[in-house]
């Protein structure tokens, strides 16, 4: 994982499913190509074959079942994203919340299978438990600032800054994130990214959107 990241959660709008996650994963891919900055896709699983082969970014999972292939009806394994060349996945998205066992499963088969994971964590207890299991980044996301207007950045700065002292590994923030300045904010308090969804998804133009946000890393890179 290329830092600092923009990762792109797609979750189950429709302006992102079918065709339409194919076009949004091109222009992150443009928006990757234009600026030089990392940018990842996290589809529905059912779009996600078709969106790995149409981009060269990095493509993820937003949630994955802790099973080994089998009897298993209706699961997302693994084994199967590792298959199409998925290069990670999401776990524990506060809208898709797994135990921490299921947590522990999924980091170390994927790293088992050379895939990585972004751990996510609703506060800082949370971000330091999942950490100690060594994800490639913990992404902390207060959830009822999830889908707001409120950055995460402005309203519970401190839960940025707590998290990234109490972790060995890179911290990514969520919820509320719309702006460059509240990316630049982010990375001020040491976060290494940000997790998005209807900022992007929902935006009337989600390529400047997407411009938009990575011009916050920017930003803080040159104060």
């Amino acid at each position: 994982m290329e830092l600092p990241v923009l990762v792109v959660n797609f979750k189950a709008y429709p302006q992102s499913m079918g065709k339409k996650a194919v076009e949004l994963a091109l222009e992150a891919e443009k928006v990757r190509d234009e600026t030089g900055a990392s940018v990842i896709v996290a589809p529905n699983a059912v779009d996600i074959v078709k969106v790995r082969e149409a981009v060269d970014i990095p493509v993820y999972a937003q949630h994955v079942d802790a099973y080994r292939p089998g009897a298993h009806t209706g699961s997302v394994l693994l084994e199967m994203l590792a298959e199409w060349g998925v290069d990670g996945t999401l776990i524990n998205h506060s809208e898709r919340q797994v135990n921490f066992s299921w947590v522990e499963y999924v980091i170390q088969r994927s790293r088992e299978l050379g895939m990585e994971v972004i751990a996510c964590a609703p506060d800082e207890p949370v971000a330091r438990a999942v950490s100690e299991l060594q994800p490639n980044a913990v992404a902390v996301e207060p959830p009822e600032l999830i889908g707001t207007n409120v950055s995460v950045s402005r309203a519970k700065p401190d839960v940025i800054r707590k998290s990234v002292e109490a972790v060995s590994v890179p911290v990514l923030v969520g919820a509320g994130v719309k702006t460059s300045e509240d990316v630049r904010r982010a990375v001020e308090l040491g976060a290494q990214g940000v997790l998005v969804a209807s900022g992007v998804v929902k935006a009337k133009d989600p390529y400047g959107a997407m411009l938009s946000l990575v011009e916050g890393f920017t930003r803080a890179q040159q104060q």
